[in-house]
């Protein structure tokens, strides 16, 4: 399976899967497949079992959990990891909220197929609940030993984290990872302007205020991420 040219901007938004390729119950780019091997081989070596949480996500996908969440059918938890009480902030304050965790879209990286939560399965019981918060990757959680091993060999194998740091946008997500070298190829193809043409073309709740002020959105959101 090759990479159709002639449909770049749809799948850098959730609208195609035909750069895709099926592996372990999950899709991930075709061009990282053998990368993801490597760096699973690895992580098995040194007594992990690096598994795959999430990957790709189509637009569909990622604006249910954007509607479900700005309706308040799902919880937006800030920082603290506590739910954002939605009905006192306006439209505005509602996006930068359910932004903290969650990415507009039509911008999300997992639409990319490049990019993927992972955890240890061999630290957890088979009932445990995987929650994908900082609690469980940071010293003391099941996931800090592979999160170490991570932060030591990602890049060997031709992948970083970019929301390795709080940088102001998206916060910190240690289980969050990017194929370098392709995730920047279809990002470098985003832009406000598609984006912008993408929303305006969705049923996406708050799409006023997202378009509105999309300028700041992109640049505080989509574009601030920590560098490889």
């Amino acid at each position: 399976m090759t990479l159709d040219s002639r449909t770049p901007t749809k799948c850098i938004t959730g609208h195609s899967d035909t750069h895709l390729t099926a592996i372990q119950a999950h899709r991930l780019h075709t061009h990282i497949i053998d990368d993801f091997l490597a760096l699973q081989k690895g992580a098995k070596r040194a007594g992990f079992e690096l598994t795959i949480a999430s990957s790709f996500r189509d637009f569909d996908r990622q604006a249910l959990i954007w509607n479900n969440k700005f309706s308040g059918q799902r919880p937006v938890l800030n920082k603290q990891q506590k739910a954002v009480d939605l009905t006192q902030l306006s439209d505005l304050e509602k996006c930068i909220a359910i932004m903290l965790y969650s990415a507009l879209p039509g911008a999300s990286r997992h639409h990319l197929g490049t990019d993927l939560d992972v955890f240890d399965s061999a630290a957890i019981s088979d009932d445990y609940k995987l929650q994908l918060t900082p609690d469980e990757y940071q010293q003391g959680g099941p996931f800090a030993p592979l999160s170490q091993w991570l932060d030591d060999n990602l890049t060997n194998y031709g992948f970083y984290r970019p929301y390795k740091q709080d940088l102001g946008g998206v916060a910190p997500e240690l289980w969050h990872i990017s194929h370098i070298e392709q995730s920047h190829k279809l990002v470098n193809e985003l832009s406000e302007a598609v984006l912008y043409e993408c929303i305006s073309n969705s049923n996406l709740l708050g799409k006023s205020a997202i378009l509105g002020n999309l300028p700041i959105l992109y640049k505080r959101f989509i574009t601030n991420v920590s560098p490889p």
